[in-house]
C-alpha cells in the first residue's frame, strides 16, 4: 500500500496531466467536484483536506522558527501580500482581462502561500524550515489580509461581502489546520506514520480540484487559453524573479533567497478556486486562473526544482 502512495506522489505532475486531459476529453467526468451534496460544497471539502494534512505535519517547532527568522518571515510574508496582488492587478490592466478572469488572476495573488512550496523548496535543498514557516504565517492571517486586499483592488467594481470571505476562509482552512494540529499533538506516533501517506492523499485531492475546474470551464478555457495562460506564465515567473531580487536586496543567504523566491511564487491556487465559486457564483471563468496556476506552478516548479538543486551545488 506504501508503494502506491509513494508512485502517487512521485509521479504526481503526470497523473496531474492526466486528470487535465481526461477532464478536456470528457468535460463531465470531474463535474462533481464543483457540485454539492447534501448542502455541502464538495470543492470546499476537497480543500479542506489538503489543509488538514498540512496541520497534521505541523509542530510547536515550526511556529519557533518564526522568532528565529524574524527578517525572512516579515520579508516573505510581506512580499506575499504586497507583490502577488499588485502583479496580478497589473497583468490583468495590461491585458485588459474581462471581469471574471480579472476577479481569478487577483485571488491567485492574495491568497496564502501554497503547501506545494514547502516540497519544491526541499527538493531545491532551499531552507525548509524557512518555508514551512513562511507557508504557516501566510496560512493563519489569510483571513483577515485575502479579503481585505482583495476588496480594496476589486471591491468597487464588483460587490462582495469580504466578512463571508473571512468566514469562508477560517471554515475551509483554519479549522482544519487546527484540527490537523490537534491530532499531532494528542497523537504524534500515528501522524508520524501518516507522513508516507498524506502527501499523495493531497496529490490527489489536487488533481481532482484542477481537473473539475478545467471541465466544468472547458470552453471558457479554449476560448480564452491564449491570453489567461500567458498571464499566468507572466505572473508565476514575475514573481519568482522578484523573490530572488527582495531576497539579494536584503542580505539573505543564498538558500533563504531560493526559499523566498519559491514561496513568493506558489500560491494556494486551490483556495482562490474554491473562493471564486463561492463568492462569485455568477461568474464562473473566475475559477480558471486558479486551476491554469495550480498546473503551472506544480510543472515548472519540479523542473525549477531540478535547475535551483544543481545551482546549490
Amino acid at each position: 500500500m506504501k508503494r502506491i502512495f509513494k508512485f502517487v506522489e512521485k509521479y504526481y505532475i503526470i497523473i496531474l496531466l492526466i486528470g487535465i486531459t481526461i477532464s478536456l476529453l470528457y468535460p463531465n467526468s470531474f463535474k462533481w467536484v464543483l457540485s454539492t451534496y447534501e448542502g455541502i460544497n464538495i470543492l470546499n471539502l476537497l480543500l479542506s483536506i489538503v489543509l488538514f494534512t498540512m496541520g497534521t505535519t505541523l509542530k510547536m517547532d515550526d511556529f519557533i522558527n518564526v522568532f528565529k527568522n524574524p527578517k525572512e518571515i516579515a520579508v516573505g510574508v510581506a512580499a506575499q501580500y504586497l507583490i502577488m496582488p499588485i502583479i496580478a492587478l497589473a497583468f490583468a490592466r495590461i491585458f485588459s482581462l474581462d471581469m471574471a478572469l480579472t476577479i481569478g488572476l487577483i485571488l491567485v495573488g492574495t491568497v496564502p502561500g501554497g503547501t506545494a512550496s514547502d516540497v519544491i523548496t526541499f527538493l531545491s535543498k532551499g531552507d525548509v524550515a524557512l518555508s514551512v514557516s513562511l507557508t504557516t504565517v501566510s496560512t493563519l492571517i489569510s483571513p483577515i489580509l485575502t479579503p481585505l486586499i482583495t476588496l480594496l483592488l476589486i471591491g468597487n467594481q464588483i460587490p462582495f461581502n469580504p466578512i463571508d470571505m473571512f468566514i469562508s476562509i477560517i471554515e475551509i482552512v483554519i479549522i482544519p489546520i487546527i484540527l490537523g494540529l490537534i491530532l499531532n499533538y494528542k497523537f504524534p506516533d500515528f501522524c508520524e506514520k501518516l507522513k508516507d501517506y498524506l502527501p499523495a492523499v493531497s496529490s490527489i485531492v489536487i488533481c481532482l480540484i484542477v481537473a473539475g475546474v478545467i471541465g466544468t470551464n472547458k470552453q471558457a478555457i479554449l476560448t480564452s487559453s491564449e491570453i489567461i495562460i500567458v498571464v499566468i506564465i507572466l505572473q508565476y515567473f514575475t514573481a519568482m524573479l522578484l523573490g530572488f531580487v527582495i531576497g539579494h536586496l536584503v542580505g539573505m543567504g543564498k538558500k533563504q533567497i531560493i526559499t523566498v523566491a519559491i514561496e513568493l511564487a506558489f500560491q494556494n491556487s486551490g483556495l482562490s478556486t474554491s473562493l471564486a465559486k463561492t463568492h462569485f457564483p455568477n461568474l464562473s471563468q473566475a475559477t480558471v486562473p486558479g486551476a491554469l496556476y495550480s498546473v503551472l506552478q506544480n510543472f515548472a516548479g519540479s523542473i525549477l526544482a531540478y535547475i535551483f538543486s544543481r545551482y546549490q551545488q
